[in-house]
């Protein structure tokens, strides 16, 4: 099989990339990194030497992919399927990108940064730095409700990256920045997430795991 995948079905970042490969069905081999083992960190960074996943490899095309975003780009350009996740027209590719990286750095990074607080040691905590975190995801929240009053998908009617970002980004947001009761259409955006059969099959292959994911 040509694709392999570094990865972990507990990271966000690499459950994005799994979205985009179950929509269309791709075949890959799913290689899972456990980043504490210096071992597998070793063999991960021989490929990366950045040391961070998702990276995908394809043998076929000798060529070593990492990043969320480009990985589903290179997939849609030499591993397309019947599910257009970046359209053709270049304005619509441009919004699709720009909501892609709306739900990187405005939700899933801060989420992370909530996250990873969590597991520092006792009196090497950064409460400024959640509080900052927090706050941008409120913000990201409120801007989210206004947009899928009119939407139902990040960027209209059709599922395309936008989407894969924002499915794992919202399901760990939620867990340590609940949505607000009046935000009903962020909520419902992310009940069509939950339901979409990529993402439930995402959530399935990470459960055996999320004991291990903080508070």
């Amino acid at each position: 099989m040509s694709l392999t995948l570094y990865m972990h079905p507990l990271a966000s970042f690499c459950q994005k990339v799994l979205i985009a490969l179950y929509e269309n069905a791709t075949p890959f081999v799913p290689e899972i990194v456990d980043l504490g083992d210096p071992g597998q960190l070793a063999q991960l960074r021989s490929i990366w030497p950045i040391g961070r996943f998702p990276v995908l490899r394809d043998q076929q095309r000798a060529r070593t992919v990492p990043e969320s975003s480009i990985i589903i780009e290179y997939l849609a350009l030499h591993h397309p399927g019947p599910v257009a996740l970046l359209p053709a027209d270049p304005d619509a590719a441009r919004e699709t990108r720009l909501r892609d990286r709306f739900f990187d750095l405005y939700v899933h990074e801060p989420m992370q940064k909530i996250v990873t607080d969590k597991l520092r040691p006792d009196g090497r905590r950064d409460a400024f730095g959640v509080e900052r975190a927090r706050a941008m995801l409120l913000t990201s929240y409120a801007m989210i409700d206004a947009d899928m009053a009119a939407r139902r998908w990040a960027t209209g009617d059709d599922f395309s990256m936008a989407d894969c970002a924002a499915a794992p980004a919202l399901f760990y947001a939620r867990l340590v920045q609940p949505f607000g009761d009046t935000q009903r259409n962020l909520a419902a955006y992310f009940d069509r997430l939950a339901a979409r059969p990529s993402f439930e099959r995402v959530t399935r292959e990470a459960q055996p795991y999320f004991a291990n994911f903080p508070g």
